[in-house]
This record gives structure tokens, sequence and C-alpha cells, in this order.
């Protein structure tokens, strides 16, 4: 692997699977190491929008991405949902970064108001109570007042809350590029050096 970085991954059920998946790509192809965890109605979607079936074991879900994207054994850990020794689930041994991609209101309001119910939750809560990196990616639309006022204490408490806006000053040709415009912005937000869109002020606009 290029480096040591530790991001952990986390899909949950709303609508934008795809960026979720490209960005587990890229964490990949980048050599970081990826904790990857992923709620049942996760698994729903990626059936609807993708046509792709993740794998209810966490070590079947290895060997799929593992053969998927050609990473070598260990660069991926996948942990079940009710993996409470993972190390995720532990102060003591945080990831570098965490994404929520993408991320259902329902998760949103569950780490606001600070529940632990789910790994991935916890997972969430270690992250903002360690001062880890902690960033949502939402695909809703329209944003109640409920939404604004948890994203909002979400920020205050020191998450990144980015939303799966694709921008156009690029001028995309498919709808893979707006999936990578997102993705980009959160390889950004990472501190990862990237080439997947052209940026503004370049001479590629």
């Amino acid at each position: 692997m290029k480096n040591s970085q530790t991001i952990t991954l986390a899909l949950t059920g709303a609508s934008g699977m795809p960026y979720g998946i490209r960005l587990l790509e890229m964490l990949l192809k980048e050599g970081k190491q990826v904790y990857l965890l992923y709620s049942k109605v996760a698994q729903i979607v990626a059936q609807q929008e993708m046509h792709l079936t993740l794998p209810s074991s966490a070590k079947e879900a290895e060997v799929f991405f593992n053969r998927q994207y050609h990473v070598p054994d260990g660069q991926l850990r996948v942990f079940g949902r009710e993996e409470w020794f993972a190390p995720v689930a532990s102060g003591s041994n945080p990831a570098d970064s965490m994404v929520i991609c993408p991320c259902t209101m329902g998760t949103l309001a569950a780490i606001a108001a600070g529940l632990n119910q789910k790994l991935i939750e916890r997972a969430a809560d270690v992250m903002l109570k360690e001062n880890r990196q902690l960033i949502l990616v939402p695909r809703e639309m329209p944003f109640s007042a409920i939404h604004l006022e948890n994203m909002l204490k979400l920020v205050r408490s020191g998450a990144v809350i980015l939303p799966a806006n694709p921008g156009f000053y690029h001028h995309p040709q498919t709808v893979q590029d707006m999936i990578d415009f997102v993705v980009a912005r959160i390889l950004d937000h990472l501190g990862i050096i990237h080439t997947m869109t052209p940026r503004w002020g370049s001479d590629k606009i």
C-alpha cells in the first residue's frame, strides 16, 4: 500500500449508491486502508440502482471487492452490522477519517442525536469524540427544517456536510462524469491527490 492512511467508508440506504461504490474504488486504487460498513437497506439500494449484489457476509464481501478491484488481502476490511469488536467501534483504534456516502437522513439524525444503536452510528460517534474527520454525503431534496437543524448541529460538532451536488462547469458528458465530480470533492477533503475532474481555472475547462 502507498501509505498508512485508514478510511472508514459506510454505505447507507439513501439513493446515490454509485457515489459510494466509486469512492470505494478510488480509495482502494490510491492504496488506502479501507474499513467498509454497509446497512441492509444499502444492499437493497445497490441492487436497485446498480444491479449490484452486496454480499451479506463480511468475508464474502471482502473476497468480492478484492477480486473486483484487484487489491491485496488486508487492504480492505469489511465489518458486519453486529461486529462490535471492530476497530471502528472504539476510540482506542479509530480510522483517520470516515465518510458516509450516501448518507440517509435517518443516519444523519441518529448521529446528531448521539445514538449508537448501529455500528455505523457508533463509528461516526467515535470520529466526533476523537476529533477525527467525519464527512457525511446526503443525497436528499428538499431538506426539511429538521434535516437542516441536524446538519447544523453536526457541523458545529466538527463534521463536514458534503451534499451529492455535482457541478457543471467542467461540461460533464456522461453520468459517470457527474459521479466523479462528487467523488473528487470527497477525495479533496480527505487530502488525496487525484486527477478525476478538471479544476476550476484550469485550461481543461
